[in-house]
């Protein structure tokens, strides 16, 4: 058995290009963002699509119903494929959640999988609801193709998870640009093997550079 999943996330949004903690807020795509969709959508409008599941926030029903129309397809929300929850940091800039909220900013920083803000989730929260949602598509869909459309912290925490990566790296180490397409190879519902990553090749020339976008460590001088 070999089930495809194409791990789509979704296009740009009106809040793509701001530092800001929008996990939970329900934002519209960006006219730039429906066109890397479009591409992507033609890309994929002749592989043999049999389902598409997404996360049930605007940003991600709007992208998945774009790629599923050239396929005669009606995406399924899936509560378990939602962005991270960032609590009461949800709508401030990094900046602004540094200054009120600098101690918890910094133990989000040192491990944000099992650390999260007051109301927040971590990102062992989203794994515990993301994974069985995979999980039951790959079982439901043997030997089928699948996209599953959700959101950039989302995806990399899934990808670490089913790749055994150590996750408290996910913010730093996984890059995930919008309207990105990821495909991964299930032997069964817990063994995949990763076959792309992060390709942008429908609207881009070329992968982005490496940006902080929320991320101190990436910001960071490092001594020459």
């Amino acid at each position: 058995m070999t089930t495809r999943l194409y791990l789509v996330r979704h296009g740009a949004t009106t809040l793509s290009l701001e530092d800001r903690f929008a996990g939970a807020i329900d934002v519209d795509l960006s006219d730039e963002g429906r066109h890397q969709v479009q591409m992507l959508a033609l890309r994929l409008a002749d592989d043999p699509i049999s389902a598409v599941y997404c996360s049930p926030m605007k940003r991600t029903l709007d992208t998945a119903s774009i790629i599923a129309r050239p396929h005669g397809l009606t995406p399924i929300p899936a509560d378990g494929l939602r962005e991270i929850h960032h609590g009461h940091w949800e709508t401030l800039s990094r900046a602004e959640v540094e200054a009120q909220f600098g101690e918890e900013y910094a133990g989000w920083e040192e491990d944000p999988f099992t650390f999260a803000p007051e109301g927040g989730e971590s990102g062992l929260s989203v794994l515990a609801r993301a994974l069985p949602v995979v999980r039951a598509v790959v079982q439901r869909h043997h030997d089928e193709n699948v996209i599953l459309v959700s959101h950039k912290a989302t995806i990399r925490l899934l990808i670490s998870s089913l790749l055994g990566f150590d996750p408290r790296g996910y913010r730093d180490r996984l890059g995930q640009e919008p309207a990105c397409l990821n495909i991964l190879d299930f032997k069964d519902p817990v063994r995949a093997r990763l076959m792309l990553f992060n390709d942008i090749s429908h609207y881009a020339d070329a992968p982005g550079r490496a940006q902080g976008r929320l991320s101190r460590w990436w910001d960071t001088e490092k001594p020459a």
